[in-house]
C-alpha cells in the first residue's frame, strides 16, 4: 500500500524530496561505493589465486590429453609384439619412454607484461637511466677535453676483425648443414639393409663425434685464439659454435631412434627429414629438434625492427655501463696494492653494473634476439624464459632464467642419463648437468678472455650447487625470493670485480716471455703484492 501511495504521489512533491534529501543520498551512494571497492580489492587476490590454479590444472590436463593422443596414435600405427623377449628388444630400441617437449603457440612473457602500464614504466626507467649515462659521459668529456667527444673505441675494440668473424660463422655453418645431415642420411638409408647393424652405426656415430670435436669444436677455438680476436668477436665465434653444436645433436638424437623404431616395425618407409626441415631448425630459436613447429600465419616487420633496435640500443647501455662504473674503477685499483678492504669494496661497487649487464643479456638476447627471429621464421612458441625474477629457490631460478637452453639439458642430459643408469641417480643426474653446463660456461670464458679464471667454475659448481640443494622447490613465500636475489646480486658483483682484476693486471704487469701455462694463470693476485 506505501508502494502505490507513492506511485500516487504528484511529480513535483517526489522531486522536492529527492532534491531536499539528495546531499544525503549521494554520501550513502560514496560511503556503500567504497566498502563494496575495499571489499573488492580484499576478494581480488583470492579470486586471482582460484583462477591462476584451475587455469593451469587446465593447461596441464591439455597437455596430458595432448601426449595421450600422440602416444595412442603412435601405439595404433606401431603395433607392439606380446612376447616379453620383443617387447625388451622394442624398448631397446626405442627412444626413452617419456614424451619429449611440446611446441605451442603462446606470447614471451614480457610482451604480454608490457600491455600493463605499470609495467611498462620500469621499462621506461630504464631508458631515462641509459639517457642519464649518456648525459654523464657527454658532460665529463666536454669538461675534459673541452669538446663533445661522440667516439665509440671501447665498441670499435671488441667487436673489432668482423671479417673474420663472419667467414669463420659461414664455414660452421656451411659444414653444420652439410656433414650432419649427409652422415643421418647415408647411415639411414643403408641401416635397414645391412647385415651389420652394429658396426655401421659406430662407424658413422665415430664421424659424427669426429666432427664435432674436430670440425665445430676445434677448428673455431684455433681461430678465435690463432687470430688474436677481440672479446666481443670471441663471444661471437664461441657463442655459435657452442649452438651449432648442440643442435646438431639435437638433429641426430630425435631422428636416429625414428629410424630404428622404423626398422624393428618394418615399415616401408624411413623417416628422413627434408633438408628444408633441418635448415629450419638451425636458424630456429629452439635447441629441440622437430619436423615440424607450431607457426604464425604472418610476419610483423614492425615488431622486427623493434627487437633488432632494442636490441641494438641494449648494446650502447652496455658500452655506457662499462665506460662510466667500470673502467674508471678497475683501471685504478689495478695499480694498487691488494688488501682485504679494497677486494671487498671492488665487490660491493661492482654489484650495480653486474646486475645492469646481468639485465642487458636477458633482455637483449632472451627477449628481443630471439623474438626477432622468432617473428621472421613465423616461430610460434615464445617461452624462451619464464618467470624467473619470481623464483623463491635456485632449482626454479635454473629451469626459467634460459628455457631454451634448460630444454636441451633437461631432455638430454638429464633425462638420458637417468634412461640409461636409472631413476634412482637422480642426485648423479643432476650433478652431471651442473658439471657439463660449469665447463661449458668456463670454456666460453676462457677463451674468450684468453685466460683461465675459474671464478665461474667455483660459484657455479660450489655456491650453485648448495643452493640448489638448500633453496630447493619447497622454500615458498617473498624471504626466498629476496635470498635469492641477494645471492643473485652479490655474485655477480664477485664476477664482474674478479675477471676485470684480471683483465687489467695483464694490461698492466705483462710477463717477460710467458709461456702457454703462464698465460692459463691468473695474475691479478702476483700483480697486486708486487705492487
Amino acid at each position: 500500500p506505501e508502494n502505490e501511495e507513492t506511485q500516487r504521489r504528484p511529480e513535483s512533491e517526489r522531486s522536492f524530496q529527492n532534491s531536499s534529501n539528495g546531499r544525503v543520498d549521494v554520501d550513502h551512494v560514496i560511503t556503500r561505493k567504497m566498502q563494496l571497492i575495499a571489499e573488492a580489492e580484499q576478494l581480488k587476490p583470492a579470486f586471482m589465486k582460484e583462477v591462476d590454479s584451475h587455469f593451469t590444472e587446465f593447461v596441464n590436463s591439455l597437455v596430458a590429453k595432448s601426449a595421450l593422443l600422440d602416444s595412442s596414435s603412435s601405439a595404433s600405427l606401431f603395433p607392439v609384439s606380446s612376447s616379453e623377449k620383443e617387447l625388451h628388444k622394442a624398448k631397446s630400441l626405442r627412444a626413452p619412454p617419456e614424451h619429449g617437449k611440446i611446441f605451442t603457440a603462446r606470447r614471451s612473457l614480457l610482451d604480454e607484461l608490457f600491455e600493463v602500464s605499470h609495467i611498462r614504466t620500469i621499462y621506461h626507467m630504464f631508458i631515462a637511466l641509459l639517457i642519464v649515462f649518456i648525459l654523464s659521459t657527454l658532460l665529463v668529456d666536454f669538461i675534459d677535453e673541452g669538446r663533445l667527444v661522440l667516439g665509440f673505441d671501447l665498441l670499435v675494440f671488441v667487436f673489432g676483425k668482423f671479417p673474420v668473424v663472419f667467414c669463420t660463422w659461414l664455414c660452421m655453418f656451411c659444414t653444420t648443414v652439410i656433414v650432419p645431415y649427409n652422415l643421418f642420411v647415408w647411415w639411414a638409408q643403408g641401416y635397414c639393409s645391412s647385415s651389420h647393424r652394429v658396426t655401421r652405426s659406430l662407424f658413422y656415430g665415430m664421424l659424427f663425434m669426429l666432427f664435432q670435436t674436430a670440425g665445430l669444436g676445434f677448428g673455431p677455438t684455433y681461430i678465435a685464439v690463432s687470430y688474436a680476436l677481440p672479446p666481443a668477436s670471441r663471444f661471437i665465434v664461441i657463442l655459435e659454435q657452442v649452438r651449432l653444436v648442440m643442435k646438431a645433436y639435437s638433429f641426430i638424437r630425435e631422428n636416429v631412434p625414428r629410424v630404428l623404431s622404423s626398422v624393428k616395425d618394418k615399415s616401408s618407409t624411413v623417416p628422413i627429414p627434408r633438408i628444408s626441415q633441418y635448415l629450419y631448425f638451425l636458424f630456429a630459436p629452439t635447441l629441440i629438434y622437430r619436423d615440424n613447429y607450431p607457426r604464425n600465419p604472418t610476419i610483423r616487420w614492425g615488431y622486427v625492427a623493434t627487437k633488432f633496435a632494442q636490441v641494438l640500443g641494449s648494446l650502447f647501455y652496455a658500452y655506457y655501463i662499462f665506460v662510466r662504473l667500470c673502467i674508471p674503477q678497475f683501471r685504478n685499483s689495478s695499480q694498487e696494492t691488494f688488501n682485504l678492504r679494497g677486494l671487498v669494496l671492488c665487490i660491493f661497487n661492482s654489484i650495480l653494473p653486474g646486475v645492469l649487464i646481468l639485465f642487458l643479456v636477458f633482455f637483449a638476447f632472451l627477449h628481443c634476439w630471439l623474438n626477432a627471429f622468432a617473428e621472421m621464421l613465423r616461430f610460434a612458441d615464445r617461452m624462451f624464459y619464464k618467470d624467473w625474477w619470481n623464483s623463491t629457490s635456485y632449482a626454479n631460478y635454473y629451469r626459467t632464467w634460459n628455457v631454451v637452453v634448460h630444454d636441451w639439458l633437461y631432455y638430454y642430459a638429464y633425462r638420458d642419463f637417468l634412461w640409461f643408469f636409472g631413476k634412482k641417480f637422480k642426485a648423479a643426474a643432476m650433478l652431471s648437468v651442473f658439471t657439463i653446463s660449469a665447463a661449458v660456461h668456463e670454456y666460453v670464458l676462457i677463451i674468450c678472455f684468453g685466460y683461465f679464471y675459474p671464478v665461474l667454475f667455483c660459484l657455479f659448481m660450489c655456491f650453485g650447487m648448495v643452493f640448489n640443494f638448500i633453496l630447493n622447490d619447497r622454500r615458498k613465500g617473498p624471504i626466498w625470493n629476496v635470498i635469492m636475489w641477494t645471492s643473485l646480486f652479490l655474485g655477480q658483483g664477485v664476477i664482474i670485480c674478479l675477471y676485470s682484476q684480471e683483465w687489467y693486471a695483464r694490461q698492466y704487469c705483462p710477463m717477460e716471455n710467458p709461456t702457454f701455462l703462464d698465460d692459463l694463470k691468473p695474475r691479478s693476485w702476483s700483480c697486486h703484492m708486487k705492487m
